[in-house]
C-alpha cells in the first residue's frame, strides 16, 4: 500500500471530462533547457503533437520511440521551459519518487483509442 495521501473524491462527471487516449511514441529527446525533461513526439490518432514530461531521471528517449502509452489528451497546452505541451503522459511512482513507470496497455492497440 502507497503512503500516498488521496485526492478528493470528484464525480463521474469530473472524470468524463478527461480524454485519456492510446499514444504511440514517435520521437523522444531531451529537452535542452531542463535535465529532468523529455521532450516527446507522439502520435494519437493521425494527429501529431509534442508532450514534455518530467521522466529523463527515469527512462532513456531511445527506449520510448514506438512504445504505446497514455496520455490525458485534452489538457490546455502549457509551456515548460520554452517547449510547449499539449498534453500529459500517464506515470504511476513511488511515493519518494524512487521510480517511475509510465501506463501503458498491456496488449498493442491502435494510436488514438480512446482509455475509458
Amino acid at each position: 500500500m502507497s503512503d500516498a495521501p488521496a485526492k478528493p473524491v470528484i464525480t463521474f462527471d469530473d472524470f468524463a471530462k478527461l480524454d485519456l487516449r492510446i499514444a504511440r511514441v514517435v520521437e523522444c529527446v531531451p529537452h535542452p533547457n531542463a535535465d529532468k525533461l523529455l521532450v516527446l513526439k507522439i502520435d494519437i490518432g493521425g494527429e501529431q503533437r509534442q508532450i514534455v514530461a518530467g521522466i529523463r531521471a527515469y527512462y532513456d528517449p531511445a527506449t520510448l520511440v514506438g512504445r504505446n502509452i497514455v496520455v490525458v489528451a485534452n489538457l490546455a497546452p502549457r509551456t515548460m521551459r520554452g517547449q510547449e505541451s499539449q498534453g500529459m503522459l500517464l506515470a504511476a511512482s513511488t511515493p519518494d519518487r524512487s521510480r517511475v513507470v509510465i501506463l501503458a496497455p498491456i496488449e498493442e492497440m491502435p494510436a488514438g483509442s480512446p482509455v475509458s
